[in-house]
């Protein structure tokens, strides 16, 4: 099979590196690619924008299966474009990527299926969304409606900062993502991740994980795209996991396909795991990051039959063999980050980092300088490392990211404290 994954993220470089290993794998390319992904297949100079240009290449070079990473291109229509063209992608439709593309469409379907989730309201005008704040209580939880880059969900702890945070938003602080905002309850409990794998009709649970938003240790400072994550997450019981598919994952998918947009590809359901259950905080159409880096790591079996079944709606009797072994992220991101940060630093010791047990660093944000990798984003690798629990799988990332020369980086040094906690 000739596959084309879209993407540049350590989200990528985890999936090319998973799906590499699949036998049934001629060809593999990237669009665009990063320098950690250029041994496991072929770099294409293609932007995950350019939707035109990647159906194009997918047709010349007869490709069989597209994998969409990133978020913009599943909103911006990929998917529809290759049906065109008859090539099988995993990823939703533009339609169906509105569960994350847009808070207030998938706010509006959880109130008409009964799926468990914060009271909301939907606005665009600051003085009715401020009148609507006086009937909430802090902390109040304020959102841009469409695609912020993770970055759209601010939380307020007076009515001085929400009312500020409305103005800021609705005068283009997140641009078009926040012409319109969504103002949510505060809900209380644990955050965790769940992910499934849908085709319309048939779906396929994964596990559960966790990440770390906060910038700094004691889940301090603002939030960014994710400092570390784990899996398996052990706050998600059998019981708890049920409750997830049966309140929340099964009826959006029915609530999509009755729509006339079925959903296929991965959901990614962001939850509030406290004392009345799972309620859904928010969907992502596509794999998380840093999540799914740690979800490959434990995944056993071939992930591209599953990913091509669910392409063509043949996911029925398809399944996932998942290690017992825990797995762990790092995030190593640039100085200053998620505020502004310098590119180009030098990043040495990483061979020395990978040659440890149970390793793997996915580059997130990096540039080749000649043979030298060099820092070129926020997040710019993701450490990641098996055990046989979830201490050992901590400390194995930790070693690594110690063998990481990189002074202009950091990191948070306290990931996976809830795993270890119940450990």
């Amino acid at each position: 099979m000739k596959i084309l994954l879209i993407g540049s993220g350590g989200r990528e470089h985890s999936l090319a590196w998973k799906i590499a290993r699949s036998p049934l794998l001629s060809a593999l390319y990237c669009a665009p690619g990063n320098p950690g992904m250029a041994s496991l297949g072929k770099l294409v100079a293609l932007k995950d924008a350019d939707i035109g240009g990647i159906a194009d290449f997918a047709r010349k070079q007869e490709i069989d299966l597209v994998v969409v990473g990133p978020e913009a291109p599943l909103a911006d229509g990929i998917a529809d474009r290759l049906k065109t063209i008859s090539i099988p992608c995993f990823g939703p439709s533009r339609e169906a990527a509105q569960i994350e593309a847009s808070k207030g469409y998938l706010k509006d379907l959880c109130a008409e299926h009964d799926i468990p989730t914060a009271a909301y309201g939907r606005f665009s005008d600051s003085d009715a969304a401020k009148a609507f704040l006086q009937k909430m209580t802090a902390p109040y939880v304020i959102k841009a409606d469409g695609l912020a880059a993770g970055k759209g969900v601010l939380i307020a702890d007076t009515l001085q900062e929400a009312e500020l945070a409305i103005d800021e938003m609705l005068d283009g602080r997140f641009g078009e993502a926040g012409t319109e905002l969504v103002i949510e309850e505060f809900m209380e409990g644990e955050e965790a991740s769940f992910f499934a794998i849908s085709d319309g009709e048939t779906i396929i649970p994964m596990v559960g994980s966790q990440d770390h938003k906060r910038a700094f240790d004691g889940d301090k400072g603002p939030n960014t795209g994710g400092m570390g994550a784990y899996s398996p997450a052990p706050v998600f019981t059998d019981d708890i996991q049920q409750d997830v598919m049966t309140r929340i994952i099964e009826p959006t998918v029915t609530a999509l396909r009755e729509r006339g947009s079925p959903y296929c590809g991965v959901l990614y359901a962001g939850l509030m795991i406290g004392k009345d259950g799972p309620q859904l905080i928010e969907y992502n159409a596509r794999f998380g990051d840093p999540e799914c880096q740690v979800m490959m790591r434990r995944m056993k079996s071939d992930i591209v039959p599953v990913l091509l079944a669910a392409a063509k709606g043949e996911l029925a009797g398809a399944c996932f063999d998942w290690s017992d072994e825990a797995a762990a992220l790092v995030v190593l991101a640039a100085n200053g980050y998620p505020g502004a940060y310098e590119k180009g630093s030098a990043i040495k010791g990483l061979n020395d980092a990978t040659a440890l047990p149970g390793v793997e660093i996915f580059h997130a944000g990096t540039k080749l300088a000649g043979s030298e990798v060099t820092a070129d984003g926020g997040r710019v690798l993701n450490v990641t490392a098996t055990g046989a629990t979830g201490r050992e799988a901590v400390e194995r990332a930790y070693a690594a990211v110690d063998q990481i020369d990189w002074p202009e980086g950091f990191c948070r040094r306290d990931i996976g404290w809830r795993m270890l906690e119940r450990e």
